[in-house]
């Protein structure tokens, strides 16, 4: 397995760990007054239950996700929403980004992904909504916590966050039929300064893929300007995982690709969908563990991802999970 290692760093390995069949190699980087490690999953808790009164997305029973090509009506291409349907979207994205922000609050080191998890459960389903990640595909937990080397998908679990570690948590929600969706990556404790370029370079790319959103776009622009985005400051926008379209559906069309790409598909108003870019401190391949959610980098290398759900308007586009004002 080849690292790519800045001249500042150095990489210490400290054992092999088995998950599974999959042997993975656990290793840390060191620096003169700081730490982080690669992360390899802990123990899972039990899955949290959901309030009867609460309404349910078409999943959450039984993990089975319909093809939404086979719907009544069926749907094979991007939705364009009516006024009623895009007020019940903000409503949704409104209250994943609260979720999120107070998500932020709590963020500390020693503080367990697991309990961020029932934190951000327990707000949920205080607000009457559903957290749309619990049992979709079976996905135990009801947010994702990715951290350092975990690209996206991390399932939460006992593991306490450490000093200098980066975390993505991703939120969604599922209130009155409508899926709103975004994802943040934090900073826990003290971090290094490349680390934290990671992280501001992450959003900056989010941005430049949103801001050439508007109706007669080709998808393809928002890719082209992430990947140039990410490449100019020295990082691998990784491939493999896309943005999505959403609405009463968690994921569906179109897909948001966040490298080159030929989707010559066009922007419409009244459209939504994510835009959710993971850059790389190193290259783009990743390894699916065993648990078949949890996405690493092959080599290693840190991530950092940002996300928002995008309505496309008359003008340009609105971030429908834009943060709120901090106090």
């Amino acid at each position: 397995m080849m690292f790519r290692i800045p001249s500042s760093l150095t990489l210490i390995k400290e054992c092999l760990f088995s998950c599974g069949n999959s042997l993975q190699i656990s290793s840390k980087r060191c620096l003169s007054t700081q730490t982080w490690s690669y992360v390899k999953p802990g123990k899972v808790s039990e899955r949290l239950t959901v309030p009867s009164y609460i309404p349910l997305p078409p999943y959450a029973l039984t993990g089975e996700v319909p093809d939404l090509r086979f719907l009544n009506p069926p749907i094979r291409q991007a939705e364009v929403k009516n006024e009623g349907q895009i007020g019940l979207m903000r409503r949704s994205c409104r209250l994943a980004r609260f979720v999120l922000d107070s998500i932020e609050e709590i963020i500390r080191v020693g503080i367990t992904t697991d309990e961020l998890d029932k934190f951000a459960h327990e707000l949920i389903t205080d607000n009457a909504a559903y957290p749309s990640p619990l049992n979709y595909r079976g996905f135990p937990k009801s947010i994702c916590t990715s951290v350092n080397n975990v690209a996206c998908h991390g399932i939460p679990d006992d593991r306490p966050l450490a000093d200098g570690d980066i975390i993505n948590v991703d939120v969604t929600v599922y209130l009155s039929g409508f899926h709103g969706d975004c994802s943040k990556t934090f900073l826990v404790g003290n971090v290094d300064e490349a680390g934290k370029k990671l992280v501001k370079v992450a959003e900056e790319a989010m941005m430049a893929g949103i801001e050439v959103c508007k109706p007669g776009e080709h998808f393809y622009r928002i890719g082209k300007e992430v990947s140039d985005y990410a490449s100019d400051h020295g990082y691998t926008s990784i491939g493999v995982f896309a943005g999505h379209g959403i609405g009463t559906y968690f994921h569906g069309p179109p897909d948001i690709f966040h490298i080159y790409n030929r989707n010559t598909a066009k922007m419409e108003p009244g459209m939504t969908f994510t835009v959710e870019p993971i850059l790389s401190e190193g290259q783009a391949n990743v390894i699916i563990l065993n648990d078949e959610w949890t996405a690493i980098t092959e080599d290693g290398s840190r991530t950092a991802q940002f996300e928002n759900t995008i309505l496309i308007t008359e003008e340009g586009y609105e971030i429908l999970t834009k943060p709120y004002p901090k106090r």
